[in-house]
């Protein structure tokens, strides 16, 4: 990268200081294994009186996703599987509901059908009763026709996939004992109570701000959507103030409850970057990275109401007929890869500059994908 990439992202993370859209915030990018840019500022509270620190942890909400895809793919490997494995040779009970021939890669790319559920009396704290419902859940209309995004289902479903795989195993210990502790990062799934100390309060979006995509706004409304199911079902921890709560940073809620530091998050999908390997040590295999940046879905997603476009379990930028990128979250490289959080956060990994980026704040802003704070920053960082 350019010698002045760190004073072009700092021009641009001040400004969104300067123009008022920030409260606290963060952002780092790491390449070839060494941090480039570490970056923070504001404050940890609506209060503005507690200061973000570097080390300041924040709930990332669906950025978590790229934690638990990893998960997957990694007891995946391990078990000598591959995404066109079948979802029911590894957890039987999932062929209920017509769901047989349902592979791993259809359940992580969201083309499984399996982005809402019908049962409206479950909680998203209750991991047994909602992978019960799962099993019983028939896939819903269309879902062969391309992606619906799974905004909490998702994570049961890789978590599930994780335990079957590994004994039992839940998915936030999986991340710790795999990623989290080997790879020294201060990222989580399920936030240890001696931690919360350092969290930062996440604020809702601020009223009276313009809808990001009113396709999806207009969804969101209709009692009866698909849109509007899939955002409640499971239900539970609805309003933004509730994941502030001690119960929901403990819980280990892998499409949704991440919680860590900017930098952590950058150096993760840095390693992923850099073909998953570490100190000269491979912390998952070549297939599963590949696994990662090989499409394997794209078009009108039935939920979000937008292009999208999905790896195995990783949200990817969609690309118009010539190949050419229909939008730039990820930057401009073809083959980035990771996963945005709603309100704004952001982390995703190029391998073909070796980066790893990652985006953190506690000011949400309208909209499922990142706005103009987060796009400001890639566009200065490849700029």
């Amino acid at each position: 990268m350019p010698s002045d990439v760190s004073s072009r992202v700092r021009a641009a993370f001040e400004e969104n200081f300067a123009s008022g859209r920030e409260v606290g915030a963060a952002v780092s990018v790491w390449q070839n294994g060494h941090e480039i840019v570490s970056l923070c500022g504001g404050f940890r509270d609506a209060a503005r009186e507690v200061p973000w620190e570097h080390d300041t942890l924040v709930l990332i909400w669906s950025a978590t996703k790229g934690m638990a895809a990893a998960c997957a793919l990694h007891a995946l490997e391990n078990a000598g599987l591959d995404p066109d494995t079948r979802m029911a040779d590894i957890w039987p009970e999932f062929a209920r509901g017509g769901k047989g021939r349902i592979t791993v890669g259809e359940v992580l790319s969201h083309t499984a059908g399996l982005g809402a559920l019908d049962r409206t009396d479950l909680s998203v704290m209750d991991h047994e009763g909602v992978a019960r419902a799962i099993e019983d859940q028939v896939p819903f209309t269309g879902a062969d026709e391309g992606p619906g995004y799974g905004p909490r289902t998702f994570g049961f479903l890789a978590d599930e996939l994780v335990r079957r795989l590994d004994g039992g195993t839940p998915i936030g210990r999986y991340w710790r004992r795999e990623f989290g502790e080997p790879l020294g990062l201060d990222l989580w799934i399920g936030l240890p109570e001696e931690k919360h100390s350092r969290t930062a309060s996440i604020l809702p979006p601020r009223a009276g701000a313009p809808p990001q995509n009113p396709a999806f706004s207009e969804a969101m409304a209709l009692p009866d959507s698909l849109t509007r199911k899939a955002f409640s079902s499971p239900g539970g921890l609805l309003a933004v103030s509730a994941m502030n709560s001690p119960a929901a940073r403990l819980a280990s809620l892998p499409s949704m409850g991440g919680i860590g530091t900017a930098s952590a998050l950058a150096k993760f999908y840095c390693i992923l970057a850099s073909g998953g390997v570490w100190n000269g040590k491979p912390c998952i295999g070549s297939r599963a990275v590949s696994w990662m940046s090989s499409r394997r879905s794209q078009g009108f997603d039935k939920i979000l109401r937008l292009e999208t476009s999905f790896s195995a379990g990783f949200m990817m930028d969609p690309l118009d007929a010539s190949g050419r990128k229909i939008r730039e979250i990820l930057g401009p490289a073809p083959g980035a890869f990771g996963h945005p959080g709603a309100g704004g956060s952001l982390g995703f990994a190029d391998p073909d500059a070796g980066i790893g980026f990652g985006y953190v704040m506690n000011q949400m802003e309208q909209g499922i994908l990142p706005g103009g704070r987060a796009n400001a920053l890639v566009q200065a960082l490849y700029s």
